[in-house]
């Protein structure tokens, strides 16, 4: 992401937009003057900007697993972060005196329209209080008139109400500034009224959305768009309870189609689904947490098993944090050096990842293509829930660069069709795709029984069909994530019979699946077999 940040800044300074600027050194105090006196305006041409800024924060759940709300500190933790990247000044100016963009009436480029009635505002005031303090100091001064008291009065007052407004003003800056969101939010959970607080979540959606406004302001005022990047981790370490009001937060976060945040969900399914399940969270869902994650991510990536090169690189990593094993590297990189001698044979040539991913677009457009293309027998597969249907397609271009990375330029590989159908088949059919797949890795471990690698996926699960009925009761929830058992039939006896051997190819770079699913079943199986 970083990379893409950079590039698309490089990319946007060659087409001759302005330079981004920022909110320190002499960019704070064009902060606050726009702040102060000047309204932003989304342009046509703010909208056409392709450069942006990743904000990454990092939100370890287990931190905060002793707050007796984990969602506030899912909360506080953004308002902390945002405060310390932009400063506490301009935020605090902008609680008292910023306001939300507005868009551009027709063409116009201009992206700063002053504020007329501030402006208005302010100059009364500054007049009155002139007045004021003239009248006051001709009562006081001028000799004839100081024993004329309710000039003294009428001068003072005028004074003391429009330099008070002034002042009024400024504390509220003040205040802000020396109270945080973060501090308000903890203010009020450590209320005694805390459970029966009226309004408590409005209070803190008002804290959000001043957020939200603030980043679109900034993103007006740096030229260039801004993504705050939440990473949450250790959420499965945290009880059920926790588990669920993180993903409320998380929903109450992005209830704003136009919110900036993107949320990186680092868990285990296999633990999160019984937390939820566990709360009062699935009512209406049918008390399944499996439903529950697929409407709540818009792009899954399940990691898939790791190979033998990153085994050996994670076993590599490991030693190296030992300070006790250190001197045996050191020892090895002197040793090969020596036997090299500066003359060591070249390793065969790679295709590098930016080769790989050149070669994905097309890929890419080729595979968008079959699902976009109606008289394809593909598009008839793809699911009626728009969720669904984003999620296959969010996921088909990391598939494919998986798949081409992985190749390394071999030339059986599958087609961008194929691989966009396996992608289907993976998000409609994950409980029966998981147990075929499942029988197939069985198969191929119970020696000396012959090679499954020659079968078709269908002729497999037709095999095995009897012994996942048998499961059922157990699978129950699984099962109910899968489309028409016809359809699946229809699917892979006639319009895509993938063999053993693709299949096999396909699974290391499926990143829809939910791999949790298949070890399930594969203890299951065991299980049945003693």
């Amino acid at each position: 992401m970083r990379e893409e940040m950079a590039q698309r800044e490089a990319a946007e300074l060659l087409r001759g937009h302005r330079k981004p600027r920022s909110p320190h050194g002499w960019g704070l105090l064009v902060a606050l003057w726009l702040l102060a006196f000047y309204e932003p305006v989304v342009t046509e041409g703010h909208l056409r900007r392709k450069n942006l800024e990743f904000i990454f924060i990092r939100f370890s759940a287990w931190e905060f697993a002793g707050c007796d709300k984990l969602w506030a500190g899912l909360v506080t933790t953004l308002c902390h972060h945002i405060r310390q990247h932009f400063g506490a000044l301009p935020l605090s100016v902008f609680h008292v005196l910023g306001s939300r963009p507005r868009f551009a009436s027709g063409f116009s480029q201009r992206e700063w329209i002053l504020k007329k009635g501030t402006c208005l505002r302010l100059w009364g005031l500054l007049l009155v209080l002139a007045v004021g303090i003239a009248i006051l100091l001709v009562a006081l001064l001028v000799p004839g008139i100081k024993d004329h008291h309710a000039l003294k009065v009428v001068g003072s007052a005028v004074a003391s109400l429009s330099g008070s407004s002034l002042v009024l003003g400024a504390l509220s800056i003040l205040k802000n500034f020396l109270v945080s969101e973060k501090k308000k939010i903890e203010r009020l959970t450590d209320s005694d009224r805390f459970a029966g607080q009226l309004g408590f979540m409005s209070k803190i959606r008002g804290e959000v959305e001043v957020l939200v406004d603030f980043l679109a302001f900034m993103e007006v005022f740096e030229r260039r768009r801004l993504r705050v990047v939440l990473e949450i981790t250790s959420l499965d370490l945290c009880y059920p309870e926790k588990v669920a009001g993180v993903f409320n937060a998380m929903a109450t976060l992005l209830s704003d189609a136009n919110a900036p945040f993107i949320f990186l969900l680092a868990v285990d399914p296999s633990v999160i689904v019984p937390c939820l399940e566990q709360t009062g969270c699935m009512k209406g869902l049918a008390d399944n947490g499996y439903l529950y994650l697929n409407r709540a991510v818009t792009l899954p990536f399940s990691i898939p098993e790791m190979g033998s090169r990153s085994r050996l690189r994670s076993v590599e990593a490991a030693i190296q944090t030992r300070e006790d094993l250190m001197y045996r590297i050191i020892a090895g990189n002197v040793a090969k050096t020596r036997r090299c001698g500066g003359g060591c044979g070249a390793e065969p040539a790679i295709p590098s990842w930016k080769e790989a991913d050149s070669e994905a677009v097309a890929w890419i457009h080729e595979a968008f293509r079959c699902l976009h293309d109606g008289s394809d027998v593909l598009s008839r597969y793809l699911p009626e829930n728009g969720a669904n249907v984003r999620r296959i397609v969010n996921t088909i271009p990391i598939t494919l660069r998986l798949l081409l990375h992985r190749s390394g330029g071999a030339a059986a590989v599958p087609s961008p069709r194929a691989a966009a159908a396996w992608v289907v088949l993976a998000d409609r059919w994950p409980c029966r795709l998981s147990w075929t797949l499942q029988c197939l890795e069985d198969a191929g471990q119970n020696l000396p029984a012959p090679d499954p690698s020659g079968k078709s996926l269908w002729s497999i699960f037709q095999e095995h069909v009897g012994e996942l009925s048998a499961l059922r009761q157990a699978l129950g929830k699984v099962l109910s994530l899968d489309a028409d058992p016809e359809l699946f039939q229809t699917f892979l006896a006639r319009d895509f019979p993938f063999g053993a051997a693709e299949a096999r190819e396909l699974l290391g770079v499926t990143v829809n699946l939910d791999h949790s699913i298949r070890h399930q079943m594969g203890l299951l199986r065991a299980l049945a077999r003693l």
